[in-house]
């Protein structure tokens, strides 16, 4: 069978300034499509944040048996119109949607154009699908998968099975060889994304991370790991683990890997406050293996809100951390999460904290009810609606506010603007001398990797 993977495109791509920031590889749909292929199905793989005009054209010349697409809450009601443009176009193809919001709001795509919906970790039950559609199956009975019956009614077929990283293959990057080029995290360009672990053992109130992994933390074999780096082209790697430097000694033990590997990349990783501060000698290590920049969650600077949070840090550890990267020579990408609650006050806070630590790249989202989260389970607080009653998820980019805010509307979309002008110098710089973005209009740390205010997890579909 034909099998048409689908990355959305929306009108913002989430968190930063202006039309720097990133797009990154669909690693998600990479997973995917190796599984599909290594069963031997024909796939493609069309980035519309890349090819925003080539959907149509694809589905009538390639004419595919099934389209998956796959993304988060803000991209539901995209998501909606690429699956009714597909059966427009070919109304008996499958459509199939995941990943984030499929995980935690299945229900949001219980609608006439969806075909199944894939719920958690996507490759285990999306090659099952596959082999029962080859088979002439309906693709009912699959844990982890809801299905529309004739009456369009959708039946579940159990909750996902345990997610076994062994059984799982490499990404096929041959799948966006076309693409690869054009993947880019700010000045790192061309870079790819790699996974060693899956879900984080933490319990941030603003994050769903773990509610997807259902709490579980799982590493994969740093052989493994290391055999894939050193496969990959690109010289600029981005470690897209919700947390790598929790474990220590295994971080330890993947330098080691590498540095006996002879690999020769530039790093890019997200990593915690205090697992940048545990251990010096292991930052200091990476560093020397290439690690050149770090995404801190900083989210607040000011204790109450670190304690909401249930983060495991406070104002004078983020002041250290920031300090000891500068020292180590780690460039950092710093995420502030702005409360809807803010006054001036607050809002003049965060400037002067970003100024007097020399911050060297502050990015900012708004608190948003994230579904999964316990900000999401009070819905009844957004006022952002469509007409059916539901959020407007297009507006949930964390960029936007969709509760009430404490300022006047418009006086906090103006002071949150102004957050972006204010270091509108720090995010040109970071573009560096020379680069041009094609014209790609994005935000900030990359979807498709991750971010500390609502990330992927292995949900991707």
């Amino acid at each position: 069978m034909r099998v048409l993977l689908i990355y959305p495109n929306v009108a913002w791509e989430l968190i930063g300034w202006g039309d720097l920031g990133a797009i990154a590889e669909p690693l998600a749909l990479e997973y995917v499509g190796a599984t599909a292929r290594l069963a031997g199905h024909e796939v493609r793989i069309l980035d519309l944040r890349l090819h925003p005009d080539d959907l149509e054209g694809v589905l009538a010349a390639w004419r595919p048996d099934v389209a998956g697409v796959t993304g988060y809450s803000m991209h539901v009601l995209r998501n909606l119109e690429i699956c009714a443009l597909v059966k427009r176009v070919l109304p008996a193809c499958r459509t199939v949607v995941g990943g984030h919001h499929a995980t935690l709001l299945p229900d949001d795509f219980f609608e006439p154009p969806v075909d199944h919906v894939v719920v958690g970790e996507g490759t285990a039950p999306f090659g099952a699908l596959l082999e029962q559609i080859g088979s002439g199956g309906s693709g009912t009975g699959i844990p982890g998968l809801w299905s529309r019956l004739r009456d369009r009614q959708f039946v579940s077929g159990g909750p996902p099975a345990a997610v076994d990283l062994t059984r799982m293959p490499w990404p096929d990057r041959e799948l966006t060889r076309g693409d690869r080029h054009r993947y880019f995290i700010d000045w790192m360009q061309p870079i790819a994304l790699v996974r060693t672990t899956v879900g984080c053992p933490f319990r941030c109130s603003f994050c769903s991370l773990w509610k997807i992994m259902d709490g579980k933390y799982m590493v994969r074999d740093v052989d493994d790991v290391v055999a894939e780096i050193a496969a990959i082209p690109e010289s600029d790697v981005f470690l897209v683990d919700d947390e790598p430097f929790v474990n220590v000694r295994r971080m330890h033990a993947l330098a080691d890997r590498i540095a006996a590997a002879g690999l020769q990349k530039e790093y890019f990783s997200y990593c915690r406050i205090d697992s940048f501060l545990r251990d010096r000698t292991l930052m200091e290590r990476w560093h020397d293996l290439g690690l050149r920049r770090v995404f801190f969650g900083i989210e607040s600077i000011f204790d109450d809100e670190l304690a909401e949070y249930h983060k495991r840090q406070r104002r004078g550890q983020i002041v250290q951390a920031l300090a000891t990267a500068r020292e180590l020579g780690i460039a950092t990408m710093s995420n502030f999460i702005i409360k809807p609650s803010y006054t001036h006050r607050q809002f003049a806070d965060v400037v002067a904290f970003i100024r007097d630590n020399d911050v060297d790249y502050p990015t900012f989202t708004i608190l948003t009810p994230i579904p999964g989260t316990e900000w999401g389970a009070h819905l009844e607080q957004v006022v952002e609606l469509q007409p059916n009653g539901r959020p407007r998820w297009d507006l949930y980019d964390l960029q936007h506010a969709v509760v009430e805010t404490t300022l006047d509307r418009s006086e906090f979309v103006r002071q949150y603007h102004l957050l972006h002008q204010v270091f509108a110098k720090i995010y040109v710089a970071a573009r560096g001398p020379g680069r041009t973005r094609g014209g790609h209009r994005t935000r900030g740390a990359p979807r498709g990797a991750g971010s500390g205010h609502g990330a992927p997890g292995a949900a991707e579909c």
